[in-house]
């Protein structure tokens, strides 16, 4: 995943404090990011990888859901 991946993933998250994904390992680029390339698999594994106490996630039949949590939202605040 390159870096420019990883920060437009980031401020999506930041921006809208939520960031959902389908989970689709093949779908080509994710819809909010598709003007930036992003696949939606990055997205999916940033999610994942992201420290688990500044975001908590939701599972919903065929879409996961990530948000920041208080003490994230807080820790970026500082």
């Amino acid at each position: 995943m390159t870096k420019k991946d990883w920060i437009a993933t980031y401020e999506l998250l930041f921006q809208e404090q939520v960031m959902v994904a389908r989970k689709d390992v093949h779908m080509p680029k994710h819809p909010e990011l598709a003007d930036k390339d992003v696949p939606n698999f990055h997205i999916m594994k940033a999610m994942q990888s992201y420290i688990t106490w500044l975001q908590e996630g939701q599972l919903a039949w065929r879409h996961s859901y990530w948000y920041l949590s208080n003490k994230g939202t807080q820790y970026f605040c500082d």
